[in-house]
């Protein structure tokens, strides 16, 4: 990833992770379908967040993806580290691809096609974080009248929220998201549809957020409550 250069040998190893952001249009504007993560965990304790987890082992096979597909979302992919090595960024693209239909179907018990995903955001943890991801987010649009559920025990609550209202609940201090879910939200909240989200022009730049970061954001959100 040379645009995004690590140079302290002593960072963790960001590990490959995917994030699905399902979305569905609702009367008052476009709902996103979020997690409110224990207070327990090691990671995001506490945090609104989108399903999603670690890319495991069982993602690097057992999928047949339509070669297109793969080749549109390495395309999509291509800044990030997944894409950089050429000849691999086809099958990187499918192991991150089936890691989020996974975590969907893990979390959110959705089955929900590959077709209907879409490459979004790449954010990496900060380097002075113990624990990082190199976390590929994507917009999914559900088929009408999917319903997924809450069946994950790393979260007490899975519930389908407007995005503008998630956002009000964050600025009043009522609900706490991580700066990728933050800064993903505010940028679909200037959306009025789905489908808008859908066929927007929209690059991948990866994001690796510089040291203390973390900190800043949230000390800065709680200072300005």
């Amino acid at each position: 990833m040379t645009d995004l250069p690590i140079t302290d040998s002593t960072a963790s190893q960001a590990r490959l992770a995917a994030s699905v952001i399902l979305l569905r249009d609702a009367p008052d504007g476009i709902e996103a379908f979020v997690q409110h993560r224990v207070s327990t965990m090691d990671f995001a304790a506490g945090m609104v967040v989108f399903p999603g987890g670690r890319v495991d082992s069982v993602d690097g096979s057992g999928w047949d993806y339509p070669e297109d597909l793969l080749q549109r979302h390495a395309a999509d992919w291509n800044q990030s580290s997944i894409g950089a090595e050429p000849d691999e960024a086809a099958k990187n693209a499918g192991t991150v691809l089936r890691a989020a239909i996974r975590e969907v179907q893990e979390e959110a018990g959705l089955s929900i096609e590959a077709s209907n995903l879409r490459p979004w955001a790449n954010w990496i943890t900060p380097i002075d974080m113990p624990k990082r991801f190199d976390t590929y987010f994507y917009i999914a649009k559900p088929s009408p009248g999917a319903a997924p559920q809450h069946q994950t025990t790393e979260a007490w609550q899975s519930l389908w929220m407007p995005v503008e209202e998630i956002l009000a609940a964050e600025a009043a201090g009522s609900l706490k998201l991580m700066p990728p879910t933050y800064y993903l939200l505010k940028e679909i909240a200037g959306f009025r549809t789905v489908e808008e989200v859908w066929r927007a022009e929209h690059d991948v730049i990866p994001v690796l957020a510089p040291v203390g970061s973390l900190a800043a954001f949230l000390k800065e959100r709680e200072n300005r409550r």
